[in-house]
């Protein structure tokens, strides 16, 4: 292993984990699940296929999978099933722009998210070994 892989999995997962920690501490502390939800959900999706209920459970629940999936980003701790659910988090945020506008785009936040989580999904572990996984894989290791 190059000397600077851990390095580039370490700055590219903490990166990632903090544009989306941050932006869920937001919605979550500030400006409030509820409100996210009307904001980015049931309001401006109120008259397409989709019911009310589901724009305001998913409204609700996506500040709380950002802001946990983020912070264990961050860390290093699940790393590989905190950017899968990012990854899904992201496929829904495409699907919504685009049902609300067909030729939005998205390279000024869904690609660069996208593409700073494409290393933790394709590194193995041992490439991250500033990871909070890395340091407990090395513990039961030597245990």
């Amino acid at each position: 292993m190059k000397l600077y892989l851990p390095w580039y999995t370490l700055f590219s997962r903490v990166m990632v984990g903090l544009l989306f920690g941050m932006a869920g501490y937001y919605k979550v502390f500030i400006q409030g699940p509820a409100a996210h939800a009307a904001q980015w959900f049931t309001v401006p999706y109120a008259n397409t296929w989709m019911p009310h209920w589901l724009l305001l459970g998913t409204g609700v629940t996506v500040p709380f999978v950002e802001f946990t999936a983020g912070w264990l980003l961050v860390v290093g701790l699940f790393r590989r099933p905190a950017a899968i659910a990012l990854g899904f988090l992201l496929l829904l945020v495409t699907y919504g722009h685009e049902l609300k506008e067909p030729l939005f785009n998205v390279n000024s936040h869904i690609i660069p998210r996208f593409l700073l989580l494409i290393p933790v999904w394709i590194l193995p572990l041992e490439a991250d070994p500033f990871s909070l996984d890395g340091l407990l894989t090395r513990r039961r290791k030597t245990a």
